[in-house]
């Protein structure tokens, strides 16, 4: 089924599929899903494209409606704010909504403490409502972290340097989640901070996958109505994305906007690659310019770029939609026959799990 972007909003980037429609779906089955995309304004439409299309991918023959949302208070600029006053819905549309299920993006910090940052309280107030409102709630790296912190009171911790790559990860627990996913998952991640183990658990949570090398990747519990589904990492990356943030945190070095190097992206160029990133790399050190980001060779590295982490990325998330979908059904379903029953019944009341997903 293809994918249905809610109202006559739909972002350019979407309206040339042939698959896309641009109206609401009115079928009971139809999973609809908030997607709200925090994302800073150089990548809010990469963002948008990336879960469009892996939930186009992963929905198969289910329908599933999108509707976007972002949180107030983030730092915009004019045609970023355009974008969104075009295709977004206000959060109180949000609250005012009924939603299967919530996906939200983190942003990019600007304090080390997410208590500080100026859009906590209306975030706080989001992951209450979704607790309450939805089936499940997928929170992706930041948003994940700040989820945590808010329910569980859980701080993430500081890395001793960007956790930046596609990693290998293994299964931790069986769960309907991973139920489809081979033992062995990949997952590209991009984050000075994590969460950990042992913590998580202490609270918990359960970790569906993780490495050594990685650590921790995708983690769930249940909060009040709503499974909250935790990825560290970024399924929803396109194959070009971990390139545009090496190369945006390169030229911000050469910019003295940072003060290292950084580090290239783990298990995601192949060897040649490899080699040329290292040259640019000793050039860019004896040249700290700006102007020889004009030599970076992106061209050449475009052509060698693999998606090695579609198919883990899709099967994750065609397991939650079934799961939504299958708990959608089974309220569906409770609530129509309770509603029988009080028809044949007058006096027949609807017991308080009726309420529940």
């Amino acid at each position: 089924m293809p994918l249905i972007i809610d109202g006559s909003r739909t972002p350019t980037c979407w309206q040339e599929k042939p698959k896309a429609l641009h109206s609401d779906d009115k079928r009971k089955d139809c999973v609809k899903i908030a997607l709200i995309n925090n994302m800073p304004d150089a990548a809010l439409e990469d963002t948008e494209s990336q879960f469009f299309g892996l939930l186009d991918n992963a929905s198969g023959e289910a329908s599933v409606s999108v509707k976007l949302y972002s949180l107030p208070d983030l730092p915009r600029s004019e045609r970023g704010q355009e974008h969104l006053n075009k295709f977004y819905f206000g959060i109180a549309d949000l609250f005012n909504s009924r939603f299967d299920a919530v996906i939200m993006t983190g942003t990019e910090p600007r304090q080390s403490d997410l208590r500080k940052e100026p859009y906590w309280r209306i975030l706080g107030e989001v992951l209450d409502w979704a607790e309450k409102n939805t089936v499940s709630t997928v929170l992706s790296c930041l948003a994940a972290h700040a989820s945590v912190l808010h329910s569980d009171g859980i701080i993430r911790r500081p890395l001793g340097d960007k956790q930046f790559g596609v990693f290998e990860f293994k299964k931790g627990a069986d769960h309907v989640l991973t139920s489809h996913t081979p033992e062995i998952v990949r997952f590209p991640h991009s984050r000075w901070n994590e969460v950990q183990e042992e913590a998580l658990s202490s609270c918990g949570y359960d970790v569906l996958t993780k490495s050594a090398e990685g650590g921790v990747d995708l983690f769930v519990k249940k909060k009040k109505k709503s499974l909250f589904v935790h990825f560290q990492g970024h399924p929803e990356y396109g194959v070009q994305t971990l390139l545009k943030e090496y190369r945006r945190d390169i030229k911000r070095f050469l910019k003295g906007e940072r003060e290292t190097y950084p580090s290239m992206p783990r298990g995601y160029f192949d060897k040649v690659t490899a080699k040329v990133l290292t040259d640019f790399r000793e050039k860019a050190l004896a040249h700290r310019q700006e102007e020889i980001m004009a030599s970076f060779p992106e061209n050449v590295i475009l052509e060698t770029l693999k998606n090695t982490w579609h198919a883990s990325a899709t099967s994750v998330y065609r397991s939650w939609l079934e799961y939504v979908s299958a708990r959608k059904a089974n309220r569906l379903s409770f609530a129509a026959t309770a509603q029988s029953r009080h028809k044949t019944f007058p006096g027949y009341s609807l017991p308080k799990r009726a309420a529940r997903p």
